[in-house]
């Protein structure tokens, strides 16, 4: 006789519950303010001036067009030509895929330097609060950080709480590049941290770029040219809340990663990165990946909305890692009306390669410089899968890899 407390119906109740619980108090913390504004948006403004646009008498282009079509555009102009489109539509050009990757990253500082003058005059507002003029302070100073000429801005777009993409390395030569999915709460406020840097995406791009040139010398790939985005490039989950246990914000993440790295330039193997909500966003995103993309490596993952890693219809390699005191491994891993996103993807029945991340910082701290996790990381960026450490005896993580 099958007991009562083994029924399939009711074990399925109380994972619900379970779920519904843990939802509900995620739903009551963590939610972050944005900034918002009537009418159209500052990159909404832009774009439509770029429609309506012409170079010496000639109609501008479908700002939506293939990057292959929009990159024979800007190969016909003059540099002086260029130039110009960049001062006219900064944020358009900025964030156009297909426009030279250094005209976007001279558009994007023009775009930034207007938008800080717009944050120092809101800082003195008399119409907003003594928070809302601290808020534009804080944004002041990032723009004016994010400008400099050393820094390399892929995308930017300052609408509500923001969207934002660097580059470190050469983006233009590079042969491997490696693309940071970062997950909650991240924008253009808390793209960069001093406390903890590691922790934000600037500087989990910063020191996977460096460990990266180490493990070259290590794999003896010296010769590799590789690049890192910090890609935050999405509108991502506001604190731990609904938002977060549905998949609404990946599966618009997952339309813009994909357009990303469909118009990198060059033929440069990507790799993917993805924390935390990021790998949600890399799991919708997977099936429509190009061939291009040879691995999606995720770390401190509450799922990737399937129960397999075959089942997100990628040819590209899947590796999983997760610290010992990640607290995302409480968190339920199943699915059920939408809530939660599927198999816990270092399990057994999920089948990923499953990487040591045992000196992790918790949930934070897989890029911290040092631990096995970054290491790992770099070790798939430039491509030395054979020098990976394994979370399991047995090196069963590289079991059919061939590389260094």
């Amino acid at each position: 006789m099958t007991s009562f407390d083994s029924s399939p119906t009711l074990n399925a109740w109380r994972a619900l519950a379970a779920l519904a619980v843990v939802f509900v108090m995620l739903a009551t913390t963590g939610w972050t303010a944005v900034r918002s504004h009537p009418g159209k948006t500052a990159l909404q403004a832009s774009l439509s001036a770029w429609e309506h646009g012409h170079m010496n008498g000639r109609e501008l282009p479908d700002p939506d067009d293939s990057p292959t079509r929009l990159a024979r555009f800007f190969a016909s102009l003059t540099a002086q030509q260029r130039t110009r489109l960049a001062h006219r539509y900064p944020l358009a050009v900025g964030n156009m895929n297909g426009a030279p990757v250094s005209l976007r990253y001279r558009a994007n500082r023009i775009a930034l330097d207007q938008q800080r003058e717009v944050e120092r005059k809101r800082m003195h507002d008399n119409r907003l609060t003594p928070l809302g003029q601290q808020e534009a302070g804080r944004l002041m100073h990032r723009f004016e950080a994010l400008m400099t000429k050393d820094r390399h801005i892929l995308a930017f777009d300052p609408e509500g709480a923001g969207r934002i993409a660097e580059v470190f390395g050469d983006l233009d030569t590079a042969q491997r590049v490696s693309v940071i999915v970062p997950g909650v709460d991240t924008d253009l406020l808390t793209f960069q941290k001093t406390n903890k840097e590691y922790s934000a995406p600037v500087g989990m791009a910063q020191n996977l770029y460096a460990a990266e040139n180490t493990a070259k010398s290590r794999a003896d790939k010296a010769g590799t040219r590789t690049a890192v985005i910090a890609w935050a490039d999405y509108t991502s989950p506001g604190g731990l809340g609904i938002d977060s246990a549905t998949a609404g914000r990946a599966e618009a993440g997952a339309v813009r990663l994909n357009a990303l790295v469909r118009a990198l330039p060059g033929k440069a193997q990507v790799a993917l990165f993805c924390h935390s909500y990021g790998s949600v966003v890399c799991g919708v995103a997977a099936h429509e990946l190009p061939a291009r993309v040879t691995d999606i490596a995720v770390a401190g993952s509450p799922g990737m909305r399937t129960s397999k890693a075959s089942h997100l219809h990628t040819l590209a390699r899947v590796w999983a890692m997760r610290d010992a005191d990640d607290w995302i491994q409480d968190v339920p891993y199943m699915e059920l009306g939408g809530l939660g996103h599927g198999e816990d993807p270092v399990s057994d029945a999920f089948g990923a390669r499953v990487l040591a991340a045992k000196d992790a910082e918790g949930h934070t701290g897989y890029f911290a410089a040092g631990t096995d996790s970054l290491t790992n990381f770099a070790d798939i960026g430039v491509g030395a899968y054979r020098s990976v450490t394994c979370a399991h005896e047995g090196d069963t993580c590289r079991e059919g890899l061939s590389g260094a």
